[in-house]
């Protein structure tokens, strides 16, 4: 019996080893078939009015290319001719400035995936420790998860003007 015991133990913890190269959220298709999202529609073919091609203008775009944060802009009730002008429009300027009020990291995206990046290969070591195949990716960020309220808290202590909240449920 001990020797049966000591064998399936053995067998679960051979089995925990062996695929240590997962990612912690594994979105992997079951099939070998095409990745849906990768492809992106195009816009239909149109004839033009003039039938005499334009001349080419470098670093030009084409009509028909995606511009999914354009077509995104426009989704959500915005204007895509503002995201196409560069910068930020006149409208959204007072935001932009409150949102900065305390300065800016300029390279704010490449800090935070170098640490995430970090945080990624340390939960990648104990993953091996995964034999049933679940989900790591949610306790994988448990410890950065931003507790609102306790933030409403701080900042009020602090004299932050701060808009109103509900309360706990």
């Amino acid at each position: 019996m001990r020797a049966m015991i000591t064998s399936a133990l053995l067998l679960v913890f051979l089995a925990a080893c062996g695929d240590t190269d997962r990612p912690l959220r594994d979105m992997r298709a079951a099939g070998s078939g095409p990745d849906e999202f990768a492809v992106i529609p195009l816009a239909p073919l149109e004839i033009p009015s003039e039938l005499t091609l334009p001349p080419p203008t470098p670093g030009g775009t084409n009509l028909t290319d995606p511009q999914p944060r354009a077509d995104a802009i426009t989704a959500l009730g915005g204007s895509a001719d503002a995201q196409r002008a560069g910068g930020v429009p006149a409208s959204d300027a007072g935001l932009v400035a409150q949102a900065g009020r305390y300065g800016t990291e300029p390279d704010i995206r490449a800090t935070l995936a170098a640490e995430d990046e970090r945080i990624l290969q340390r939960k990648r070591r104990s993953n091996i420790f995964n034999p049933l195949n679940r989900d790591r990716y949610f306790p994988a960020y448990a410890g950065q998860v931003l507790d609102p309220y306790a933030e409403l808290q701080r900042l009020r202590s602090l004299g932050v003007q701060v808009p109103n909240a509900p309360t706990r449920q």
